[in-house]
């Protein structure tokens, strides 16, 4: 498809206007509670923070750990957009793409850490491939290995083969895990995939306007799924770069308050299966929410006896 023929697809009812981008990449970080690795993450784009023709923007989700004051002091040219309140990832993004001015934009996390010249190969594939909405980056553990970041869409199977699944860890090389997962493509090509991880996903000013904002009834989780989901439907491509590399250390915020955490991981399970998946077909419906509902209890029982086996250990 080409940017001509993209120009002319009609506007749908989530086109949101975003102005134009007078610069050229503009990285918007969420952070919550996570000052020392904010801290890390905008040492890494130091080079980004001083380029005249990119921004960086932090949406604060009211952190009591000092986190905007340290981004402040630390890093003046950073705009700092503070909230009241932790207010959601996809909420928080969306204040941040507002006040954007970029025709790439980053959402990033803040537990991430960028190589040297990673987004510079972003945007210069972006500017390569004008039929691109969205473009993920080679994520990697803390350790140097590899995180899996580019995935096929969900299904039915995902609930029992997704990353953290029981499955999973006892049968990694199960066909289903690996299909979803996208294993045996190694992740050491570029290639066209459903979805991207939201830890490092950059998206086209354009295709935003077209397909709308991050969905912000999912408070956390599955928005990253739903936002590239709406771009494959409005005629673009999502790509996996593995060149650019970007350091995640995974969890680090989330692991504050587990329970919150796991409860919205299934709540967004089920939004997404309502928003994209649900035929109306009531029993599927019941049978879909009761397995959802039974999951996210089972794992907060397992999440809270081995919260109590480490209690003990350490007294």
């Amino acid at each position: 498809m080409t940017s001509g023929a993209m120009d002319e697809k009609p506007i749908g009812p989530d086109a949101v206007p975003l102005g134009p981008g007078t610069l050229r990449l503009s990285v918007i970080i969420t952070n919550w509670n996570t000052r020392e690795l904010l801290a890390a993450c905008l040492r890494s784009l130091v080079p980004y923070i001083e380029n005249p023709d990119c921004e960086v923007i932090l949406v604060d989700n009211g952190s009591t750990d000092g986190s905007p004051e340290m981004a402040s002091r630390d890093f003046s040219k950073v705009r700092v957009l503070a909230q009241k309140s932790n207010l959601g990832f996809g909420r928080a993004n969306n204040i941040g793409i507002r006040a954007s001015r970029g025709r790439y934009l980053l959402i990033l996390n803040s537990d991430t850490e960028v190589a040297p010249g990673a987004l510079d190969l972003m945007c210069d594939f972006m500017d390569i491939h004008p039929d691109i909405g969205a473009l993920g980056a080679r994520l990697l553990n803390s350790d140097g290995s590899l995180q899996l970041s580019c995935r096929r869409f969900p299904s039915y199977k995902t609930v029992f083969f997704h990353r953290y699944s029981l499955m999973t860890k006892l049968f990694p090389r199960n066909r289903y895990s690996a299909d979803y997962l996208m294993t045996e493509t190694g992740h050491d090509r570029t290639m066209d995939v459903d979805w991207v991880s939201g830890a490092c996903l950059m998206a086209r000013r354009e295709t935003i306007e077209k397909v709308g904002l991050l969905d912000e009834n999912f408070f956390m989780y599955a928005e990253d799924v739903d936002w590239c989901f709406r771009i494959h439907v409005g005629g673009w491509r999502v790509v996996y770069l593995p060149e650019a590399r970007v350091t995640h250390h995974i969890g680090r915020s989330t692991r504050q308050v587990p329970g919150r955490m796991t409860y919205e991981r299934h709540r967004s399970m089920w939004l997404f299966y309502k928003k994209h998946y649900s035929r109306g077909i009531v029993l599927l419906d019941v049978a879909t929410f009761t397995g959802i509902t039974v999951r996210c209890a089972l794992m907060m029982t397992k999440n809270y006896i081995v919260s109590l086996l480490k209690g003990e250990a350490r007294s």
